[in-house]
């Protein structure tokens, strides 16, 4: 099994995805996210101008947030990705190669999972945390069922079809990651608008896994 990088010990376990946002409007709206309490910001590569983006939020908020990059599909994009200065590389599937350029270049990486067999080659090929999409396919017995054979300790997100009203019915399966795309932010959206939807999703978080606990695992 590869050595991993470690997925980080932030506040919440809250990735939030800005797929469709444009550079102009990114700085803005990411800063609402971190001030409402997200500490990690996910630009899919199917964006508009996503790699100018990243680099944007990057270099305004990088010392405060772990920014990355999502739907990263190929070993390539993963090196425009470090050249735009991010640090998390997030995919739809697992690909080893791709998993493996992230880890080369330092990234925390979250691969897409569904099957028992994808979980573990992507814990095997040294997965920081493993992203169960679409979550809401799976649901938390499904996701749970998948966990039982996984190595100890792997940070569990659920992405896709998950919103702040999951929370609870997830993280008593041992979920303790979310990424949150359109119930957080859609094309367009203000940074205000964006603002009150964090801190909606934060509160939630905040009421099931309370202050310590919202650190996941980390070893």
């Amino acid at each position: 099994m590869s050595e991993r990088i470690a997925w980080p010990g932030l506040a919440r376990g809250l990735v939030a995805i800005l797929r469709g946002i444009t550079p102009d409007s990114a700085v803005d709206v990411a800063g609402a996210l971190a001030e409402a309490g997200f500490e990690a910001i996910e630009v899919p590569l199917n964006s508009p101008d996503p790699f100018d983006t990243i680099e944007r939020i990057a270099a305004a908020l990088g010392q405060r947030c772990l920014v990355g990059a999502g739907t990263v599909l190929e070993a390539d994009d993963v090196a425009r990705l470090a050249a735009a200065g991010g640090r998390l590389c997030v995919s739809p599937n697992v690909d080893p190669a791709v998993i493996a350029a992230a880890r080369a270049a330092g990234m925390v990486t979250l691969p897409g999972v569904f099957s028992p067999s994808e979980a573990l080659t992507a814990a095997r090929a040294g997965a920081s945390a493993l992203k169960f999409f679409p979550a809401s396919v799976l649901g938390p017995s499904g996701i749970a069922a998948v966990a039982a054979v996984l190595p100890a300790g792997l940070p569990l997100a659920a992405v896709g079809g998950v919103s702040e009203r999951d929370f609870a019915g997830y993280a008593t399966r041992g979920v303790s990651l979310f990424g949150l795309g359109s119930s957080l932010y859609r094309p367009g959206a203000t940074a205000d608008e964006t603002a009150t939807r964090a801190a909606a999703a934060v509160a939630a978080y905040d009421a099931v896994f309370g202050a310590e606990a919202a650190r996941p695992e980390t070893g």
